[in-house]
């Protein structure tokens, strides 16, 4: 699998934002990917030394509207966690002045 492939996109959220203070961030995976491949992955892309790998199945929720009925996707969530000292600037210039 290609560094593209496995790393689909960041996630965003509040938690993932307070995770950033950490040294860890969030991405949205490939459902085949594991550890290792995740790992090479974000070093390939971001250039960064990766410490620890954690991932989690993201079970699907049923939605609705109005009378049609379904599910949204599962996906598999990965928590990289960098290196002291190694940073991502995922998010530049988001800062408002």
């Amino acid at each position: 699998m290609d560094a593209r492939n496995i790393l689909i996109r960041p996630v965003i959220s509040e938690k993932s934002y307070a995770l950033i203070a950490e040294g860890k961030y969030t991405f949205r995976v490939n459902d085949r990917a594991h550890k290792t491949q995740i790992a090479q992955a974000v070093h390939e892309v971001f250039g960064v030394k990766v410490a620890q790998v954690r991932t989690s199945k993201v079970r699907s929720k049923p939605k609705r509207r109005g009378l049609s009925q379904g599910r949204t996707r599962a996906w598999k969530k990965a928590i990289v966690q960098l290196a002291p000292g190694e940073r991502i600037e995922l998010f530049e210039g988001a800062e408002t002045a």
